[in-house]
């Protein structure tokens, strides 16, 4: 997985002449949250076990033990823990299915997917038909993730199977979604602005004209798409670099908190136990022990 500051993930997920890669991860004990990010691949996430929120372009759900999410490619999407959670991620690149640019099944199947001129279900409910069809499939790629170089083959008939699956539980992209898409075509861009930019000043002004939106509408918007303001966005994305910083044993809370933005120790501090219950301090004491 990339860290917490790389909103566009561009690391090819296994190997460029198969790009197909099956993770475990643990929240908390791998990273604090996976805030707002996307990539170029398809995405599907399995909970192992625990609980917590993802939220995938504006649609938020509450997940538990054996549900699946399908993230299209190109998706912003977070993952949020409430109390630990143990999942899988299932990514690949529609590339290792595509066998040329006329591939009548790349354009019947594939193209809308990654283009999102449709969408099928993001939330598979585990008493429906759509999760009944997805879950044999994705547990085959997760049983057998450690056989990627051995049993390539099968690999992409399960992958096959599931785009399957997902192209006749799609339905036509509404006017609103492909509204909405082209809003968070916008938002890229600001995310990226803010990954490289997030520990300077960063105005709602210059936001707001970076997506060519008047300041109030695009704090409308942008708490839509989100679910928080951008200015508290900016402050949380900022703490969560500044806990990353915390782990490294050479940085001290000093250090981390000017490193991030935070002029104001005394902001920074009351900051960081609001969003993680405990002063910088007790983290980074925590960490080493």
């Amino acid at each position: 997985m990339t860290n917490a500051n790389d909103l566009h993930e561009t690391k090819t997920h296994g190997q460029l002449s198969f790009p197909y890669a099956v993770y475990k991860s643990d929240i908390p004990r791998d990273m604090r949250s996976f805030p707002l990010h996307w990539h170029d691949d398809a995405e599907i996430i399995y909970i192992e076990s625990g609980s917590g929120v993802i939220t995938v372009q504006s649609h938020e759900q509450k997940v538990g033990r054996g549900d699946i999410i399908t993230v299209p490619p190109q998706s912003v999407h977070a993952i949020e823990s409430e109390r630990g959670m143990r999942y899988f991620n299932v990514l690949f690149n529609f590339s290792l299915l595509d066998n040329s640019a006329n591939d009548v099944c790349y354009e019947k199947y594939l193209k809308p997917l990654y283009c999102q001129t449709e969408l099928p279900p993001i939330f598979a409910e585990r008493k429906s038909e759509y999760y009944k069809q997805l879950l044999p499939h994705v547990a085959y790629l997760i049983d057998n993730r450690h056989k990627i170089q051995t049993d390539e083959l099968k690999i992409k008939s399960e992958l096959f199977a599931i785009i399957d699956v997902l192209h006749r539980f799609a339905v036509p992209t509404a006017a609103a979604e492909i509204s909405l898409k082209n809003n968070y075509d916008k938002l890229k861009i600001l995310l990226d602005y803010i990954k490289s930019e997030y520990a300077d000043e960063l105005s709602v002004e210059a936001a707001a004209a970076m997506c060519s939106y008047s300041p109030s509408h695009f704090m409308k918007l942008f708490k839509d798409l989100t679910g928080k303001s951008f200015t508290r966005y900016v402050v949380d994305y900022r703490l969560e670099i500044a806990a990353q910083k915390l782990a490294e044993p050479a940085v001290g809370v000093t250090e981390a908190a000017a490193t991030v933005g935070f002029n104001n120790m005394s902001y920074f501090t009351r900051a960081f136990s609001a969003k993680y219950g405990v002063t910088p301090s007790e983290y980074k004491k925590r960490l080493s022990q």
